[in-house]
């Protein structure tokens, strides 16, 4: 478990977590809401630590026995919410794991903390259930509420919790801690940032990840011969990206992140904002032969893709359109 100086990023909400310890106001209910991998659990984890140290200070001390044990994730009083169903957290999780032990003071700290991971998962009766514990707390108690979409919470949850939205890391931040922690090469950390949009467990996953390389790499290979191809061709490459039709958005992001480094040497001639640095004789060579207009036409026709294969419109039609229309611009 790591603690707040190890978190990239969310300096406000460190900020605003750590004032609440120093002040000795923590509130009863917080919630968490950010994508997944954006750190919530880890923000979660440091807090709970920093509350139940020993030592009392702003962050964890890692020496003390309660750290100690919140690090191996076997604190008596940071519990943990777990759920039998995949895709639910059901009023009988919150009941039996929340509820009916609320009222028991901690085994060994000041604070008895709930963490619920994933809890836009719960029900319409299991929001109701935790509402409960939520207005009458015990002074002891607190509730953390980890979610990718607060929006799904009762106005009743909104309103008795602190909520904190996680804001995505800007992408220096993101590309060193991943040359720093994992090693990982310069020009892998920029398109590893490039593509998280600010979330660090996305950056790192990607960082490691040979399906995402591939893909990357099949992406480019295409772009870079898109416009020397002939019509009759269309059908192999429609084919190439079918291979990758279950992550399609992330091979469209690849696009986009492409054509945005030719709009931006086009209008800069600076190659250090590039993404795809490595390929920058390519970039050039297309950033040539495009015009402004054209690549603006582009980018929009890779959003409307998008948008087209989420109304479920045939995924080969779509491909085939967006093709025709890189090829002309």
């Amino acid at each position: 478990m790591a603690g707040f100086r190890d978190i990239v990023g969310h300096e406000k909400i460190i900020e605003h977590l750590q004032n609440a310890i120093k002040l000795d106001k923590a509130s009863h209910a917080y919630i968490l809401n950010g994508p997944d991998k954006s750190g919530k659990m880890m923000l979660a984890n440091a807090f709970a630590m920093a509350l139940q140290c020993e030592k009392h200070g702003i962050e964890g001390c890692m020496e003390c026995h309660s750290c100690k044990q919140a690090a191996s994730r076997n604190h008596p009083d940071i519990i943990y919410l777990t759920h039998e169903k995949v895709n639910t957290i059901s009023v009988g999780d919150i009941r039996e794991q929340i509820n009916q032990k609320a009222a028991e003071k901690p085994y060994s700290s000041k604070y008895k903390i709930y963490i619920v991971d994933e809890a836009e998962k719960m029900n319409q009766q299991a929001q109701n259930a935790l509402l409960k514990t939520i207005e009458e707390p015990p002074s002891f108690v607190i509730i953390l509420l980890l979610t990718t979409n607060a929006d799904s919470f009762l106005p009743t949850i909104l309103s008795r919790c602190i909520r904190l939205n996680l804001m995505p890391v800007p992408d220096e931040k993101v590309r060193r801690y991943l040359m720093e922690h994992y090693e990982i090469p310069d020009y892998q950390a920029d398109i590893s940032a490039a593509f998280a949009q600010g979330n660090v467990g996305k950056a790192i996953s990607l960082a490691s990840s040979e399906s995402f390389k591939e893909m990357k790499d099949s992406a480019v290979q295409l772009m870079k011969r898109l416009k020397d191809i002939d019509v009759y061709e269309m059908g192999e490459a429609v084919k190439q990206i079918g291979e990758y039709k279950l992550s399609i958005n992330d091979y469209f992001d690849i696009m986009m992140v492409w054509y945005r480094d030719v709009l931006m040497y086009k209008a800069t001639m600076d190659i250090n904002g590039l993404v795809f640095k490595e390929h920058v004789y390519d970039i050039k060579h297309q950033a040539s032969r495009s015009s402004y207009h054209g690549i603006e036409r582009i980018l929009k026709a890779l959003e409307k893709a998008k948008l087209r294969l989420s109304a479920n419109v045939n995924f080969d039609l779509v491909i085939e359109l967006l093709l025709l229309t890189i090829k002309e611009n």
